[in-house]
């Protein structure tokens, strides 16, 4: 199969860990060792979260007291940083594979709703008083989810993948690529076709999907710290999901920062005719298989509960 694989920014630094290089590079080391089965066995496209690595290089240059960088600089930097401790721990993982990382760009419309609406969480938690120095010090716009304080920022739909035809000939070459990390570099065109970058995080899962349905690929997954999607997250009646159709998906509420993205992602992929799977990274190659996570396809009917 050609299955393309999105792993969640916290799969490579977790929430509450602290943010130094050894301990992204322990948690890259741990997903490595979860992908090398299916990277063993499949053609693979390797893609990855960013939101707390551009955070954190956006609150350095403000310690710094330098003006930050826009957010697509720092979303190549996020890029280059994840891309070679990847393709690093992945060889050393599965040394007979050839690992590739693409800093890619991705298209977006420069008069997307969501340059006024700023929603994408980026960076580190907060405390209350902690954030609204922040908002004031750097003008941020902060956020609560679950009790804490985030930073949020613009985040328009990919409309295309400007590299595509370069990921394609490295899979062609049986090259693994490690493309649109953190849902890629964000650039508009211009009537002249001229591209510019612009101060953006594109959602990862939203252009995974858009990769995976260029490539034509057979399987999309989404690999996260959660085991399936849950019908009623975070209630006494909460009830995992094992199969769903996309219009029976359509139809239920998950939370915009977290699972939202995921389902709306596998969704948009399943509706065309692929197998999407959302599960956890320790039981990555049974999540691949169907074996385990939540599947949606649209041989499903309606919503079938684990269990």
């Amino acid at each position: 199969m050609l299955v393309v694989i999105a792993l969640g920014g916290n799969a490579l630094l977790r929430r509450g860990e602290p943010r130094d290089l050894g301990h992204q590079r322990t948690n890259v080391r741990r997903a490595a060792a979860a992908l090398a089965p299916i990277l063993s066995a499949h053609d693979v496209v390797l893609t990855h979260g960013n939101g707390p690595q551009v955070g954190e290089l956006a609150r350095i240059a403000a310690a710094a007291g330098e003006p930050a960088p826009p957010l697509d600089v720092l979303d190549a930097e996020s890029e280059g940083l994840i891309g070679y401790l990847l393709t690093q721990e992945l060889h050393n993982a599965v040394p007979a594979r050839e690992f590739v990382t693409v800093l890619t760009q991705v298209v977006v419309d420069a008069d997307d709703p969501a340059f006024s609406r700023p929603d994408k969480p980026i960076g580190a938690w907060y405390q209350r008083d902690d954030a609204d120095a922040a908002e004031r010090a750097h003008g941020w716009t902060m956020v609560e989810i679950d009790g804490q304080w985030r930073r949020v920022v613009a985040s328009p739909r990919p409309q295309a993948i400007v590299e595509l035809g370069a990921i394609g000939h490295l899979l062609d070459a049986g090259i693994v690529p490690i493309a649109v990390g953190g849902g890629g570099i964000p650039v508009v065109e211009t009537d002249d076709g001229e591209r510019h970058g612009v101060d953006a995080v594109v959602d990862k899962d939203r252009t995974a999907a858009l990769l995976a349905t260029a490539l034509g690929a057979d399987r999309l997954v989404l690999l996260t710290d959660v085991d399936a999607v849950y019908r009623s997250w975070g209630t006494d009646t909460a009830c995992a999901i094992e199969r769903a159709s996309p219009d029976a998906l359509r139809h239920l509420a998950f939370a915009p920062g977290s699972m939202g993205p995921k389902v709306e992602a596998a969704i948009a992929f399943a509706a065309c005719g692929g197998t999407a799977v959302i599960g956890a990274l320790a039981d990555a190659t049974r999540v691949v298989a169907g074996e385990a996570g939540t599947t949606v396809t649209l041989a499903a009917e309606g919503i079938t509960p684990a269990g």
